[in-house]
Parts: C-alpha cells; structure tokens; sequence
C-alpha cells in the first residue's frame, strides 16, 4: 500500500522528466535537420517547399528550415556509371553489359562506361527535372535507361563486323553525341563515352573465327602468287641482260677484231717480212736511195739458199 503511494507521489516528476526528455530529442532533431552536409565535388540545390525557390549553394554545411527547406546535391566532378559483364567492375552485379542488336538481326553484348557530371549553373535544372531526387536514383532510372536506349538504336544501324572491328570508332562517336544531347535536356553534361570489350555469342565467335582463317588463307595465296609473279619476271630479266650483255660483248668484240686487223694488217706483213730477212742487202748498180725489203724476193732468196745447202 505504501508503495502505491510513493508511485502516485512521483507520478508528477516522472512526467515532467519525459516531457523535458522529448523536448530535448526534439530539439536535437530539429538542429540536426537544419543543415546538410554539401561533400566536396558537389553542388547543393536548397528548394523551398512553399515559395518554390530555388538557389545553388557550394560545398560545406547548407542551411535549411525543417520541413519546409528541401536540400540536395548534384556532382560536378566526373562521375562514371558503368556497365560491364564482369560483376565485380560495374555499377551493378551480374553480367550488366548491353545486349546491342545489329541491322542483320544478331545480338552482341557489349561494354561500356559513361563519364558526365553537371554544373552549378544546371544543377537547378537537374533538380527541376526530377523533382529533386537522390541522384543514385537518377542514375538508376534515367541514366541507365538513356544510355541502353541510345546505344542500341545506334548499333541497330551497323552490320556486326562494323560493331566489332572497321566502324567501332564511329558507333563510339554517335552514342556519344546522341547521349549528349539526352542528358543535356535534364541538365548533364556527358564528357566521355568509352566502349569496352564486345562479348559475342559462340555460334557467332566461331563463324567469324572461320571466316578470318578463310581470308588469311586467300590473302597468304595473293601474297605467294605475286611472290611467285616477281620470282618469274625476276628472272626473265636476268636472262635478258644476260642477252643483252652477250650481244654487247659480241659487237664490241668484231669491233676490236676489226680494228686491230685494220691497223696491224700492214705491221704484220713487214714484221714477217723482217723474220725471213737473212742480213743480205740486195745489190744493185747506180745510186738512189736502198728499196725497202721485198717478200718476193726474200722468198726466192730463201729458196736459193736451201738448195745451195744441199
């Protein structure tokens, strides 16, 4: 019974406690809820739910009033989403590369990273296009579903061999410039689209794989069929300078030939002429001046005296 009566006697003081309790609670609340927390990189929108005015504040603390001050934050550094097949690089689990169609009909998977941010000056606009969301909400909605979009209507304009190898660039390029000009109207800016591996289905690899072997083998047939061309004309220049060589040697031999038998013609004859000589001056009566040496005469003379010696 007494205890009952020490429990109504601090009925009171117990009350007042929770009271000043809440109040305490609230309050830290209330100061905890009045700023946010603006993180380097980023710039903060402050939307005033009854006014409906908005103003752009950079990093630190941004001061709002509870729950009628809404603040939010937008990147204007770099921030790249990204969607690959392997799980452990991308901004989701799984295999999260894009199935690309091609204008044949296939289907390729392909890589990809999209590197964007905004600017002071559009965060607002960010913020006016969806309703002041949480950007890891807008990145899992609006970026990700204009990014597939984008890229699989530019594929679907490209053969597959034009996807993987001549026209990568150029697909590169035009989602690019189509992804710009999505984001742009939300208040983004897109600075780099990058196309990672292409992941291609077995039956295609193998195909593509065999139609690779079939141009190397027709190319390496080209390339010995011309080296087997240049062997040939190699050696039928051979053989014409060759030819060519011999004739000259030919007519520059007669021409010596010719030569030397004009010029030594006269030379040879007296040169014969002085081997028979026996020493012997023929005589002659009268003057005048010794006559050169005669061929008939050294023959007959040469005659005389072998029949002499026998």
């Amino acid at each position: 019974m007494a205890m009952t009566d020490d429990v109504r006697a601090n009925a009171p003081a117990m009350l007042a406690s929770g009271v000043v309790l809440g109040l305490v609670v609230f309050l830290i609340a209330a100061v905890w809820s009045s700023f946010t927390i603006i993180q380097p990189g980023n710039v903060g929108v402050v939307f005033n739910r009854w006014s409906g005015a908005l103003k752009t504040v950079g990093q630190g603390a941004a001061w709002r009033v509870p729950w009628i001050t809404q603040v939010q934050s937008y990147p204007i550094a770099l921030r790249t989403y990204t969607m690959v097949q392997r799980s452990a690089e991308g901004s989701a689990q799984g295999d999260d590369s894009i199935d690309l169609p091609t204008k044949e009909g296939q289907h390729i998977r392909q890589d990809i990273s999209v590197t964007y941010n905004t600017s002071h000056e559009r965060a607002g606009d960010v913020f006016r296009s969806f309703r002041g969301a949480d950007m890891a909400d807008i990145e899992r909605t609006f970026v990700r579903r204009t990014i597939i979009t984008v890229s699989q209507n530019a594929a679907g304009q490209m053969s597959l061999t034009e996807l993987i190898s001549a026209q990568r660039g150029q697909l590169q390029s035009r989602i690019q410039d189509d992804l710009q000009k999505e984001m742009n109207k939300m208040g983004f800016e897109v600075d780099k689209v990058n196309l990672g591996a292409s992941h291609l289905p077995d039956i295609i690899e193998k195909q593509l794989q065999q139609k690779m072997a079939a141009q190397q083998q027709a190319q390496q047939a080209e390339y010995e069929l011309q080296r087997q061309q240049t062997l040939a004309k190699a050696k039928v220049a051979e053989a014409e300078g060759d030819a060519q060589s011999t004739l000259v040697k030919a007519k520059a031999q007669a021409e010596a030939n010719r030569l030397l038998q004009e010029s030594l013609t006269s030379l040879l004859i007296q040169n014969k002429a002085i081997d028979r000589w026996n020493g012997s001056l023929p005589q002659f009566t009268g003057g005048g001046a010794v006559p050169f040496l005669n061929l008939k005469d050294l023959g007959a003379g040469d005659a005389h005296a072998a029949g002499a010696g026998h």
